[in-house]
């Protein structure tokens, strides 16, 4: 199969594409990554009022904000195969939080906040035990895998974390 360079129909190899507008590729961004977290409109964009309004770079107060939700903690500790699934393990409640039992995944998780699991997630978990041990996880998190319990080290720093979005355009285009 040949994949060639324009789209298809008869309007494809003859027409180019018109470049993304600064306003196209703003807003390119922000769909990009309110898919990755999974987060509809207006919840997004009380994340970046909350870190426009909050004392400190926006950006990174903004990539904070995403990294420190419950259903993504458990997603980048490993002990789920994608925010989706970790989303449901938490909504269904079988994350605990400092020993409480939590179903909403914004929660924002703190430092020194210890994660664990009820008796169906550990089940669920520990069908991923082995894939988890291998796992690279972020520094600001630290996993017992014997216990299945992991514990908030740090606030994650910007530098550690691979986003799939570049986050200055979001910034800009909630800005206007």
């Amino acid at each position: 199969m040949m994949i060639r360079p324009f789209p298809p129909g008869v309007h494809g190899p003859s027409q180019t594409r018109s470049k993304l507008t600064g306003f196209g590729t703003q807003l390119r961004e922000k769909q990009k990554a309110k898919r990755i977290y999974g987060l509809m409109e207006r919840q997004f964009s009380s994340y970046v009022e909350k870190a426009a309004s909050a004392k400190g770079n926006t950006a990174e107060l903004l990539q904070q904000f995403l990294e420190l939700r419950l259903d993504n903690v458990v997603y980048r500790l490993g002990l789920a195969e994608s925010r989706q699934q970790a989303r449901q393990l938490v909504g269904h409640g079988h994350v605990l939080v400092n020993g409480k039992k939590l179903d909403i995944p914004s929660y924002q998780v703190g430092i020194n906040d210890t994660i664990s699991f009820d008796s169906v997630g550990a089940a669920a978990v520990q069908k991923r035990a082995e894939a988890v041990a291998k796992q690279d996880r972020p520094a600001w998190l630290s996993l017992d895998t014997k216990a299945m319990k992991a514990t908030i080290v740090s606030k994650p720093n910007n530098k550690e974390i691979e986003f799939g979005f570049d986050i200055t355009p979001i910034i800009e285009y909630y800005s206007r």
